[in-house]
């Protein structure tokens, strides 16, 4: 009875998890879920290696093994490397969280050619290739989950190239919870409200932004990166297994009004 009960309390133990952008913000916090439910961790990062180092050294604390390694998922060499080195570590693959988003805030008649191109490659087109690369090492119930957000459907202030980006990401979600289906792995997004993490930090107009998301949301606070968190691993969870290609709102109700 004992050992029924700790496989349903904890259905992610004994999986190895790749969490893309895991050292803060909403990609830590889902490593961290991930972890204390006893799964194997391997995240990367670019630019931040002091709370990188601190991210690992928490998910370690939690008695499960952590792979970090920086790798810059614009470039296709670098994602290859990244899971090859996943791989090397822990054989098997069991869940792809793609986190990791940049973009510019500024609005789209200021931006550059170039950070088109770079807000794509990083938000939408990696987890295309991490899948790619990582498919012969995931099992039948593996699943990949993006996170992506309610600019991928409204028009936010100073959020083309992002909100862009979370809509093809969306649909390469659809891409692969179809084409993947025969291998029995699933394929979902989470999308988020306002977040409340240092990524808002970017956004010129961030004090109205949060004043406006806490006023209008239904259950009187923004989201945590805990509440993202919470939701990713449910639909890496077996409990999920006909949940296939959906977005998932976690905004606390803030979508549902006029």
């Amino acid at each position: 009875m004992s050992q029924v009960s700790s496989s349903l309390d904890k259905p992610l133990a004994g999986r190895v998890a790749l969490v893309t952008g895991g050292s803060r913000g909403i990609g830590k916090a889902i490593a961290l879920e991930f972890a204390s439910q006893g799964c194997a961790i391997a995240f990367n990062y670019l630019r931040h290696h002091q709370e990188a180092r601190e991210a690992q050294a928490a998910i370690e604390s939690l008695g499960v093994p952590c792979l970090r390694q920086r790798a810059n998922l614009a470039e296709s060499a670098e994602i290859t490397s990244f899971v090859q080195a996943v791989r090397e570590r822990f054989g098997a693959l069991h869940f792809i969280i793609h986190n990791a988003a940049t973009g510019v805030q500024r609005p789209l008649l200021e931006l550059e050619e170039k950070h088109w191109q770079w807000t794509m490659d990083v938000n939408a087109r990696s987890v295309w290739l991490l899948v790619k690369e990582a498919v012969n090492a995931m099992p039948p119930g593996a699943a990949v989950v993006a996170i992506s957000s309610l600019g991928s459907q409204r028009v936010l202030k100073n959020y083309f190239s992002v909100g862009t980006s979370k809509a093809a990401l969306e649909a390469v979600t659809r891409y692969l919870a179809v084409e993947l289906a025969p291998r029995g792995i699933r394929a979902n997004a989470v999308a988020g409200g306002l977040v409340e993490t240092d990524a808002l930090d970017h956004f010129p107009n961030r004090e109205d932004m949060v004043r406006e998301a806490t006023e209008k949301t239904p259950a009187g606070r923004m989201v945590s990166p805990e509440d993202i968190a919470r939701t990713v691993a449910f639909l890496c969870s077996p409990a999920s297994d006909m949940i296939r290609g959906q977005v998932i709102v976690v905004d606390g109700g803030m979508s549902l009004l006029a």
